[in-house]
């Protein structure tokens, strides 16, 4: 049998499983994903239940094929989102969706707490409080359904509690806690005064490194299980550890999250820009970041574009850079998009397309994106001398979009990767005691160099 350590890797829309050999090759993976549910005012929600369900079949079932030996379990996944449980470890309330609306008298209720709200955003590395901001969840609760918080027991991080269904032990690590929560003082290195003051600090459980496994008999297997990790640190992790220069990460999908784990000034000074927020590494040492939710506005344009020129809907995925139809539409630059999730001081009231064919037009579309990741990039760079730029996710794939960042920071070394592992394999490598050495990308990634073209 193979030595494997096992990774479920649990998006909003895809839920995955992965096993990895000792060299973090991929040897096994499955797929699937779960229709919401409503919670109790009709939001949807993820299906906590079918979701523990199959977690713990497709688990079974790699035990007892016993075709790979488990060694360890890890667990990446996304933020914003608390399990509530009760003294007996049963769960109190949906799984709420960071997207549900938070009404703004208790926001309200809250500032006049603990604001104002320029500081209190910049202590916490937060860019606005909702849902989006965990511990505001904690506070609505608390104040919104008393009867419901005063059964809480511990209240965890999602990844935290997929690790609690195989240990049944509650734990909180750095990650998670980090993760744009509105919980963490990132001056002070610790909760916030808020969490003391409201003794929520009673229903979080103990603050444990993200490196931290336990030890267990599972089912008559010894298993060292993992406390899990939230998923855009977990993506990050392969880069830090193999790595030895400064670099800035640009983690592409729906949202596109740009990290700096290396700026001398962490800390997010400047509240009035929303996308500039705080994420946490695994031992506790803030990164500064930019989010952008290009992969989004991206999906809204592209679609859009196929139907008015009536071309297949996977014709995008096939245009290559072409330099004259760049030449022609930045010698004489005009935005022509109007954006529908995004928004920035050039777009015009209206979307314009003057073009004759697709191709142009995505041309047009893929310059303005490109020139928002731009300033995205630039925002988290700062002034800080960084040399190595690296993109994975869906936008590696892009040719128009990594030709377009490779021309405008020609002074830095563009570099793309093609794993779609990345926060999986980053769980698997958060609980090893193996060194990463220089070369793991290049083995592990598809690690791919890109050249800035050339204007004549």
């Amino acid at each position: 049998m193979i030595d494997v350590t096992a990774v479920f890797d649990i998006g909003k829309t895809n839920k995955k499983f992965f096993l990895f050999d000792k060299d973090y090759k991929e040897v096994y993976k499955e797929y699937t994903s779960f229709e919401e549910i409503e919670d109790e005012d009709g939001h949807p929600t993820e299906n906590l239940e079918a979701l523990q369900n199959w977690l713990k079949s497709v688990f079974q079932n790699i035990l007892d094929a016993q075709e790979f030996n488990v060694k360890a379990i890890n667990f990446s996944t996304y933020g914003a989102s608390f399990v509530h449980i009760d003294e007996n470890g049963e769960v109190l309330t949906p799984l709420y969706n960071y997207t549900k609306p938070l009404n703004q008298e208790v926001v309200d209720s809250f500032l006049d707490k603990y604001g104002p709200k320029e500081e209190f955003l910049k202590t916490t590395g937060c860019f606005d409080l909702s849902l989006l901001n965990s511990g505001l969840q904690l506070y609505w609760l608390k104040y919104s359904k008393p009867e419901i918080f005063k059964k809480i027991k511990y209240s965890l991080h999602l990844p935290q509690y997929l690790s609690y269904v195989f240990t049944g032990i509650p734990l909180s690590e750095y990650t998670s806690i980090g993760c744009h929560t509105a919980l963490w003082d990132y001056a002070k290195k610790d909760y916030h005064e808020w969490v003391y003051k409201e003794e929520l600090h009673h229903i979080l459980p103990t603050i444990v490194s993200t490196e931290t496994s336990i030890n267990m008999n599972y089912n008559g297997r010894r298993i060292k299980i993992g406390v899990g990790i939230h998923d855009s640190s977990s993506a990050l992790l392969p880069y830090v550890r193999s790595i030895k220069k400064k670099f800035v990460l640009v983690s592409t999908g729906t949202w596109s999250i740009t990290l700096n784990p290396f700026a001398d000034h962490p800390i997010i000074e400047d509240t009035k820009d929303k996308d500039s927020i705080n994420y946490m590494r695994i031992n506790g040492k803030p990164v500064k970041a930019t989010r952008l939710f290009l992969g989004n506005e991206y999906k809204i344009q592209v679609s859009k574009l196929h139907k008015h020129y009536n071309v297949p809907e996977d014709t995008h995925r096939h245009i290559k850079f072409n330099y004259e139809i760049y030449t022609e539409i930045v010698n004489d630059f005009e935005h022509m998009f109007k954006w529908e999730s995004l928004s920035s001081k050039d777009m015009p009231a209206e979307t314009k397309l003057p073009y004759k064919d697709f191709e142009e037009a995505f041309h047009q579309l893929m310059i303005e994106l490109v020139e928002l990741q731009i300033k995205s990039i630039k925002d988290v760079i700062g002034d800080e001398e960084i040399k190595r730029l690296y993109v994975d996710g869906g936008f590696s794939d892009n040719d128009l979009f990594i030709k377009l960042l490779s021309h405008n920071f020609r002074n830095m070394k563009l570099r793309t990767t093609d794993s779609s592992l990345g926060s999986a394999l980053g769980a698997a490598i958060s609980i090893s005691d193996s060194k990463l050495n220089s070369k793991f990308l290049k083995k592990n990634y598809s690690l791919k160099k890109h050249v800035p073209f050339i204007i004549s």
